[in-house]
């Protein structure tokens, strides 16, 4: 049952439809007023960032998950841009996430489930891109710069009412450190990533997709 909850929480967290999450009105239109209040260094920072994770080829670290009851999972993810990424969770959790050849596979084996979404309707998708851009297709709804730490939020420009993705990165060295992502009912579900490592060698084998037995 457990890891059946964990399996759930996963899914809200990447496989959101439309890629983002669904949010109320009411707070999408205090965001939008945000985006039109980013000031010029604001915007500056904003570039940086897209810069930043351009440079991003491939990556591996550790990262861990925090439910939006708490509970944490943890394990190791592998980054290939463009679009191919893997969470492979520490045992005994039977979860594998898998993007690869323009979608997301996420695979429960103690369920013996296996469940497919176009990488394009993922937060994921932002992050895989072949081209990041934080303009565009995506709108940047608001920006903070705190204690070290940069919050960066987004909607797609075509369907803000779909929701919003919240991307934490270090200001020194600037680099991507994990994202939020919040459900209908306010729920959060966290990534934190840890001992990243960019420019590694990574195998194409860690990307195939995984299938049912």
């Amino acid at each position: 049952m457990l890891f059946r909850q964990k399996s759930t929480t996963l899914l809200r967290a990447v496989f959101l439809a439309g890629g983002m999450v669904m949010a109320s009105s009411t707070s999408l239109s205090g965001a939008a007023h945000a985006q039109t209040a980013l000031s010029p260094v604001d915007q500056g920072w904003v570039a940086r960032v897209q810069d930043t994770m351009n440079a991003v080829t491939t990556m591996k670290g550790r990262f861990e998950q925090v439910a939006p009851d708490g509970q944490r999972t943890t394990g190791t993810v592998w980054l290939a841009r463009p679009g191919r990424m893997r969470f492979e969770y520490d045992k005994p959790s039977p979860l594998l996430l898998v993007a690869n050849d323009g979608k997301v596979v996420f695979r429960d084996t103690q369920l013996d489930q296996t469940t497919e979404i176009p990488l394009e309707r993922t937060p994921l998708g932002l992050l895989l891109s072949e081209h990041v851009s934080l303009s565009g297709d995506v709108t940047v709804t608001s920006f903070q710069r705190q204690n070290g730490t940069l919050q960066i939020s987004a909607v797609r420009t075509a369907s803000p009412g779909e929701g919003t993705l919240i991307m934490l990165l270090s200001e020194q060295p600037l680099s991507l450190q994990g994202w939020t992502v919040i459900d209908a009912q306010g729920r959060q579900t966290r990534v934190a990533l840890s001992d990243v490592k960019q420019g590694v060698k990574v195998s194409d084998s860690l990307f195939a997709l995984p299938r049912e037995n």
